[in-house]
């Protein structure tokens, strides 16, 4: 055979490049959803806090989530290098990226499941409730997005301290109009991984084949693992008892000291926030017989939030399972844990009844308004600019360290490689 002459090799690449016009279509038939607009089959997902320590490993872990078709990352800092860094793994959830206050609406809009880790970490020598002052007006203000913009997403809350912060949320919820109590969930997953584990050192065995209910709440003596229910069904000795108790409510100390102020358990917590969160999308799937412990609103105790085990569904959790038979040892534990239980959750509704429409946080949302390097129109539309994660968070930062200056606020810390999210979350005005 010939070869093709000159003319007929340019004519062929010719058609290549000016391809024909595509031929119309039939009425009612429209082309495929374009995957980078999200058309992959799924759920929607927005983690709040996408850029701090439980953030991150936590957006890496909903990204290969095969159930999450959209992924949203918000947050005040550095959103631009977490989402970038996200993306490009090659799994199917699309990443998208939000910065700031001002595009908090558009993280949030049509979101399936929001999963908020938003807040200060826990230091050496503080309770959860120490970061009360700090983390309430950032729940509050985060979920009165999710009531503007996806009532009927169902609510994972993770930011410390969960026994007053659900409250928080379920008051913003009422006077929006839009609570629905089974769809706002406290996530106390990690108490159950950590008896899990726990137990299964003391049994010698695989902590996947060990289940421990633990029930009450999220904080210290509030946390309450049935031992008397662990499955495989065993036995303790006294000590053993109070060893396991002893440990699973101090977890989360335990690991604050190892890290000797370096962080708190972020990394255990983003796996445990990760399982819940599969449970919740495996349970709106349609999947049958999804248990998992949750603080949510109960009438299990004459307390109006506990944590127990919940068949969870559709429309989050469909049924609140009573705590079963419990040892003394167990009752007298119950005691004690709705006692402070009782008060936290006072707390978050006190804080509710008290404070106003910015609550502790007007210079941190003020300052991220104005000062946001990122405008909608490029970072949450897809474009990433060459400041990335690293110039426009330092950016960011040196405006709200000069804002702080001018309104007589304390400054966050700012570091080479941009604004600690930590410190500049928990800047407050003096009073």
């Amino acid at each position: 055979m010939q070869p093709d002459s000159a003319s007929h090799r340019i004519a062929r690449v010719a058609a290549h490049l000016s391809p024909s016009p595509r031929p119309q279509m039939e009425e009612g038939v429209r082309p495929a959803p374009c995957r980078a607009k999200g058309g992959a089959p799924g759920f929607k997902v927005a983690v709040l806090g996408a850029a701090g320590g439980i953030g991150q490993p936590l957006s890496l872990l909903m990204k290969l989530n095969p159930l999450v078709s959209v992924l949203h990352l918000y947050d005040v800092v550095n959103t631009p290098g977490v989402t970038a860094d996200v993306s490009h793994m090659d799994t199917t959830a699309v990443v998208r990226g939000f910065l700031g206050p001002n595009q908090l609406e558009a993280a949030l809009t049509g979101m399936d499941l929001v999963i908020i880790p938003a807040g200060l970490p826990r230091k050496p020598g503080m309770t959860r409730d120490d970061l009360f002052n700090k983390n309430a007006g950032i729940v509050r203000s985060l979920c009165e997005g999710v009531a503007k913009c996806c009532p009927n997403a169902i609510v994972n809350l993770i930011s410390n301290p969960v026994n007053s912060t659900v409250p928080i949320a379920a008051e913003v919820f009422k006077k929006a109009g839009t609570y629905d109590p089974k769809r706002l969930l406290g996530v106390t997953t990690l108490d159950v991984a950590r008896a899990n584990t726990f137990v299964a050192e003391v049994l010698g065995i695989d902590p996947k084949d060990v289940n421990v209910p633990v029930v009450g709440g999220h904080a210290g003596v509030t946390i309450l693992p049935l031992l008397s229910q662990v499955h495989p069904p065993c036995s303790f000795t006294p000590d053993e008892i109070s060893y396991l108790t002893k440990r699973i409510q101090n977890g989360g100390t335990e690991v604050v000291e190892a890290k000797a102020g370096a962080g708190s358990a972020t990394l255990s917590m983003a796996f445990a926030a990760a399982k819940f969160g599969d449970a919740c999308l495996r349970a709106m799937r349609g999947d049958a017989g999804v248990v998992e412990c949750s603080y949510v609103a109960s009438a299990v105790t004459e307390l109006p939030f506990f944590a127990t085990k919940v068949r969870l569904g559709r429309a989050g959790a469909e049924e609140v399972l009573p705590l079963g038979p419990l040892n003394d040892f167990e009752r007298a534990g119950l005691e004690m844990a709705k006692k402070e239980l009782m008060e936290s959750i006072q707390k978050g509704i006190d804080f509710m009844n008290k404070s106003g429409p910015h609550g502790l946080y007007p210079t941190v949302i003020a300052a991220a308004r104005l000062f946001s390097p990122l405008p909608s129109s490029r970072f949450a539309g897809g474009e990433r600019s060459g400041a990335g994660a690293g110039g426009g968070g330092r950016e960011l930062g040196r405006s709200l360290h000069e804002n702080s200056r001018e309104s007589g606020c304390s400054k966050p810390t700012v570091r080479d490689n941009g604004t600690d999210a930590e410190q500049l979350i928990g800047l407050q005005a003096r009073t």
